[in-house]
């Protein structure tokens, strides 16, 4: 059963487009902004295409439980998964979802490489090595929240990586790196048949004691949707900050470690401001201390300065 979608990111995606033709950023920063804004909007069509062979499959399955888009923080870790998937036998599926727009290798030592068109070939993080330590986060997380099996077994994590239906996969033979979990998203369904099975296969005995109803399967998902703590869509990088230098003298780090970060968001009433009202309180940090203000609170902030309009 669906219980979580993903979260909305129109409001990420406004923030990286708006300032883009504005005259008050400079090149290095409108680069950033054209490429963060390809890298979210390349990361949400492959969620939500994966989302979609999800859904089709489990949304109204009363023995499953499946959530998008979580990001859970534990002891200053942070776990941001794509999908989850779990049942009542507490078996947890993570699924992280890439759309990585080339040919995708994967060697023998567990190492991804990307082959863009222009043929340059580019390392990637494992996404089976990310789902690895965002189990770890969730393991946790579940002890804090007291979501354990009927035994007080420990869950069983697995991963499953979800590629571009129109991916091209070349793989290391299967016993010199098992790559059966990196699957294209519409494979999902044979998937979860062939883990089903073997599942069944190896646990069955265990699982029947360990099963609990469907009502705490429920409670579960809720008490992780509780857990959710979104990204700020708002949030800008450092090297947004106008003047910043590419290379702070020690000093000027030091200063810099502690300093609020930059929201296009009024420190004082906490209403949405454009970025040029940011960047202009930005670029005087002696007067506003850092912190970024609406038109009518930059007045109230010193009211010898004229405010910025937006």
């Amino acid at each position: 059963m669906l219980f979580k979608s993903a979260d909305d990111k129109s409001k990420r995606l406004r923030l990286l487009e708006s300032p883009q033709a504005s005259p008050h950023i400079d090149a290095r920063q409108r680069n950033w902004l054209a490429e963060e804004l390809t890298r979210q909007q390349r990361g949400l069509h492959g969620e939500r295409d994966a989302a979609f062979h999800l859904d089709s499959l489990l949304r109204d399955g009363a023995n499953t439980a499946l959530l998008h888009d979580l990001r859970f923080v534990v002891d200053d870790e942070v776990a941001q998964i794509d999908h989850l998937v779990f049942n009542r036998l507490f078996d947890f599926i993570l699924i992280e979802t890439k759309c990585y727009n080339g040919h995708v290798l994967v060697n023998e030592h567990g190492e991804f490489s990307v082959r863009y068109g222009n043929g340059k070939l580019f390392g990637v993080p494992s996404p089976l090595a990310q789902s690895e330590r965002h189990a770890r986060v969730l393991a946790k997380l579940l002890e804090r929240l007291g979501i354990t099996g009927r035994l007080g077994t420990q869950p069983r994590f697995h991963h499953l990586v979800l590629l571009h239906p129109k991916a091209i996969i070349t793989r290391p033979a299967p016993e010199r790196f098992d790559t059966r979990n990196v699957i294209k998203a519409d494979q999902f369904p044979e998937w979860r048949e062939r883990w089903v099975d073997s599942a069944s296969a190896t646990t069955a005995m265990s699982s029947l004691l360990n099963i609990r109803g469907r009502d705490t399967l429920k409670d579960w998902a809720e008490l992780l949707i509780q857990a959710h703590h979104p990204t700020d869509l708002l949030a800008l990088p450092d090297f947004m900050r106008p003047g910043a230098p590419s290379a702070p003298a020690p000093q000027a780090h030091a200063e810099m470690t502690d300093a609020p970060p930059k929201r296009l968001i009024c420190a004082t009433c906490g209403s949405k401001i454009s970025f040029a009202e940011g960047k202009f309180c930005w670029s005087k940090p002696e007067r506003f201390g850092g912190l970024q203000y609406c038109r009518e609170h930059q007045g109230k902030s010193d009211p010898a300065s004229t405010p910025v309009r937006r």
